[in-house]
């Protein structure tokens, strides 16, 4: 199954979000063990970077997203997704950006916390508990 990783579901897990982290750091275990094919957009990796940056050294930011690279596929960011996501008119146009990624790639389902962020993809959004609960 091939699925796209929000970018909050990886901040889950390198956080450690006491609420989520269990089912989040699952799905991450079973996209590094190749029984999910896991994919995350490219903008989540500045993203995720920025986020931490309090916490994170250069030498630390290499290893994570050297990290983030072995266990995941990088969803290239194109000139169409950026066209594409803009004429969707949605509130977060981060989000429209990974439904226009995940339609691309073909994923089957987009792994997020932010299920109603994603109405109308056509990868259709699961928690991670809901993932794990399908498998």
């Amino acid at each position: 199954m091939k699925v796209l990783i929000d970018t909050n579901v990886i901040l889950d897990v390198l956080c450690d979000r006491a609420e989520f982290v269990d089912a989040s750091l699952k799905v991450w275990k079973l996209c590094e063990v190749g029984q999910l094919e896991g994919y995350i957009c490219a903008l989540s990796i500045p993203n995720i970077v920025y986020i931490l940056r309090k916490e994170l050294t250069p030498e630390k930011t290499q290893q994570l997203i050297q990290q983030i690279t072995m266990i995941f596929t990088v969803v290239d960011l194109r000139s169409s997704d950026i066209s594409s996501a803009a004429q969707m008119y949605t509130s977060d146009y981060e989000d429209a950006i990974q439904m226009c990624q995940a339609a691309r790639i073909k994923a089957d389902h987009i792994i997020t916390r932010n299920i109603r962020d994603f109405k109308g993809s056509k990868a259709v959004a699961l928690t991670p508990s809901e993932l794990l609960n399908r498998l």
